[in-house]
C-alpha cells in the first residue's frame, strides 16, 4: 500500500493505523535480519502512536495529511523520544530533548514516526551494515542507505533522507524507488547533524510520485533557524505531481565528459528513453566549466565539514574509519581563500541555471552509474547528482531501467529552482509518455 492509498484508507475508516503499523512491524521482523536497514526501532511506541491516531479520528478531531501513516528517519534527524546515533559509535546513546523541525512538521501532520534508519558514517563515504533489498550482496547506496532499503523493502511506505552531494537520488535509483530532493531551502535543517551548511538538504523517499511530493509538502516550510530556509510560499509538491502537462515539456540532455562512467545498460537505457522523448529532447554539449563543478562541490563540502566537525575529529580520530580520515585530512589543507573562491563558482552555478531553465521544464540525466556496486566496494559514484546538489536545484528520480543483472537503475529529472511543481509535472508526463509509447 502506498502512502497516499494508506492515507486515504484510514480516513475513511477501511484501515487503522494499528493495522498498518503492525503490517509493516511484521514485514521489518521478516526481512531485516538481511536488509538491515533500521538503526532504532521500538515496536511498542510505535503502536501507542498508531492507537492514538487512531483514537484521534475514531474521536471526530482533526487528522493531518499524514495521519496514521509510518515513516522512518534517517539517524541524523534528532528526536526528543529516540536517541539519534549518527551512524558512529562516537554517539553512542546520544539524546536530544527537542525534536527536529521538519519532526515537528511531520508530529503536527499525524504521521506515525516509527524509527531511525541506518546512515553512513557521519553521513559521508563509510558504508554500513545496510544491504540492497534487491539483492543483499549489493548496496542500498549511502548515505540515506536505510531509508532507501526500509521503503523499497516495504517496511515502511514513506522515509526521509539527506543530500550533500548524491545521497538521497543515488539510494533510491539502486534500491528502485522514487527519491525527490527539492529546492534547497524548501525543508528546514533545524535538528540535523551538519556536514556542510552550504550543501547540505533534505529529500523524501516513497514508492510513487504522489507519495514523494506528499511527505515534501508536510515537511516543507519556513524556518527562521535555518540560514537557507527562504521566506516565502513553497511549490504545492502534491498538486503538481496531480496536474497533467498543458503542452509536452522540453528536455535537455548534456554531453558532459564523466557521462563515460555510466555502465553499458545504464547507457542504453537512457538512450531509448532519449528517443522515446523524440522532438521534445535537445542534446548539447556542456562547456568545460560545468563539469569542473564537481571539484567546486568537493572542495565545499570537505572544507565545511571539517570545520562543522572539529571536535568530533579532534576528539574521536581513532574512531573515524579510515576511509573518512583522508578525507578529513585533506578538507584540512584547504585554505580560507580557496573555500572562499568555492563560494563564488557556487553562485556562478546558481545564475547560470536560472538562464538555462528559461529554455527548458527539466534536464534528464542519469540518477546512477548503473547498477547498485557490490556490498563492500563503497557506497556508488554520486558524480551524477553533484552539479545539481551545488546548485540547489530539484531532482527526482524515477524507478525505470533494468540493468545488467536485473537490478533497478533510475532516471533522474533536474529542474528549476523553487519549480519544484513543474518538475514533478513534468516527471509525471514523462511516466505517462513512456507507458504509452511501450
Amino acid at each position: 500500500m502506498t502512502a497516499t492509498e494508506a492515507v486515504a484508507a484510514i480516513a475513511a475508516g477501511r484501515l487503522s493505523s494499528v493495522d498498518l503499523v503492525k503490517s509493516c512491524l511484521a514485514r521489518i521482523a521478516q526481512t531485516d535480519g538481511a536488509i538491515k536497514a533500521w538503526a532504532y526501532l521500538d515496536p511498542d511506541a510505535a503502536l501507542a502512536q498508531a492507537a492514538e491516531c487512531d483514537r484521534i479520528r475514531k474521536a471526530g478531531l482533526a487528522t493531518g495529511p499524514l495521519h496514521g501513516v509510518p515513516v522512518g528517519l534517517k539517524d541524523i534527524i534528532d528526536t526528543v523520544d529516540m536517541p539519534t546515533l549518527r551512524g558512529t559509535p562516537i554517539f553512542a546513546g546520544r539524546q536530544t530533548d527537542s525534536d527536529a523541525r521538519l519532526v515537528e512538521h511531520l508530529r503536527e501532520a499525524g504521521a506515525v514516526i516509527m524509527g531511525k534508519t541506518v546512515t553512513t558514517e557521519l553521513a559521508f563515504v563509510h558504508a554500513n551494515e545496510t544491504r540492497n533489498p534487491h539483492n543483499p550482496d549489493r548496496s542500498p547506496g549511502g548515505s540515506s542507505s536505510g531509508s532507501a532499503a526500509a521503503v523499497a523493502a516495504m517496511h515502511v511506505p514513506l522515509a526521509i533522507g539527506t543530500q550533500t552531494n548524491g545521497s538521497v537520488i543515488r539510494p533510491a535509483s539502486f534500491c528502485g524507488i522514487f527519491g525527490f530532493k527539492p529546492t534547497r531551502g524548501v525543508i528546514s535543517r533545524d535538528g540535523l547533524l551538519q556536514t556542510s551548511v552550504s550543501l547540505d538538504q533534505v529529500g523524501c523517499f516513497g514508492r510513487t510520485l504522489a507519495d514523494v511530493a506528499l511527505l515534501t509538502d508536510v515537511i516543507g516550510g519556513y524556518d527562521q533557524r535555518d540560514p537557507l530556509s527562504f521566506a516565502r510560499p513553497r511549490p504545492a509538491m502534491a498538486a503538481g505531481a496531480a496536474q497533467d502537462a498543458p503542452v509536452a515539456p522540453n528536455f535537455a540532455w548534456m554531453a558532459l565528459p564523466f557521462n563515460d562512467r555510466l555502465s553499458e545498460a545504464a547507457r542504453e537505457g537512457l538512450d531509448a528513453v532519449c528517443d522515446v522523448i523524440g522532438p521534445q529532447l535537445t542534446k548539447m554539449s556542456a562547456a568545460d566549466t560545468l563539469s569542473n563543478l564537481v571539484a567546486v562541490q568537493a572542495r565545499i563540502h570537505e572544507y565545511e565539514i571539517c570545520q562543522h566537525l572539529a571536535d568530533v575529529f579532534d576528539g574521536h580520530w581513532d574512531q573515524i574509519s579510515a576511509t573518512l580520515q583522508p578525507v578529513v585530512t585533506r578538507g584540512r589543507k584547504i585554505s580560507a581563500a580557496e573555500y572562499e573562491d568555492a563560494l563564488a563558482v557556487k553562485t556562478s552555478a546558481e545564475a547560470f541555471f536560472d538562464n538555462f531553465f528559461v529554455a527548458y521544464d527539466a534536464i534528464i540525466a542519469p540518477a546512477a552509474a548503473g547498477e547498485a556496486p557490490m556490498f563492500g566496494a563503497g557506497t556508488g559514484d554520486p558524480i551524477f547528482c553533484t552539479l545539481w546538489t551545488l546548485a540547489g536545484l530539484p531532482c527526482v528520480t524515477l524507478p525505470l531501467l533494468v540493468g545488467e543483472t536485473g537490478l533497478p537503475i533510475g532516471v533522474q529529472l533536474i529542474g528549476p529552482a523553487e519549480k519544484d511543481n513543474r518538475l514533478l509535472r513534468t516527471a509525471r508526463w514523462l511516466q505517462h509518455h513512456l507507458a504509452t509509447a511501450a
